[in-house]
């Protein structure tokens, strides 16, 4: 009978683990523009939850962009909506490049030509904060809106969020 109280502390033991929280590592998630042409008023939202413990870690936090060879500019212009847990969103508009100033795409694409150029595609990753402070545990909204002249953008095909960590906080904060 002993045996079997310690085979059922065992199991409850192993239930209870299995029911913490997941602790988070990476979070990325794409979006699909719609018709490739990124109007006004489609603005992809992005939701991250963070536990308790993951507050202890610094994070980096990126915009993916999915474009055509055939977009006809060397940049974007976003607005990015950020939303803490239990505060009012903030609104910052940043550029993010894309070509260099020879017109080269920055990001990755196709290493050797296909048969129709129009047809290449290139996936940038462009860090817009790293090693943020990300101190309070519950959910994370980002929100982009393109911020271009031009309406509807042609030629991008999905945008994305990627926050990873980047390493432990060394405050004492962090513990807190």
């Amino acid at each position: 009978m002993n045996k079997f109280f310690r085979m059922m502390a065992v199991g409850m033991l192993l239930i209870a683990a299995s029911c913490e929280p997941m602790k988070m590592d990476t979070y990325e998630k794409n979006l699909e523009v719609p018709g490739h042409e990124w109007a006004y008023n489609y603005k992809p939202a992005f939701e991250v939850t963070l536990q308790p413990a993951d507050t202890a870690y610094l994070y980096n936090i990126y915009v993916n962009i999915r474009h055509k060879d055939a977009y006809p500019y060397s940049n974007i212009y976003l607005l990015i909506n950020t939303q803490f847990p239990g505060e009012q969103p903030v609104s910052q508009r940043v550029e993010l490049p894309l070509a260099d100033v020879n017109g080269k795409w920055l990001g990755s694409g196709p290493n050797g030509v296909k048969g129709n150029k129009l047809d290449d595609i290139y996936e940038h990753r462009i860090p817009i904060q790293t090693k943020a402070i990300l101190n309070k545990p519950g959910i994370y909204k980002f929100t982009f809106e393109q911020n271009m002249r031009q309406n509807p953008l042609p030629d991008i095909m999905n945008v994305g969020l990627r926050v990873e960590k980047a390493g432990l906080r060394t405050n004492e904060k962090a513990t807190q």
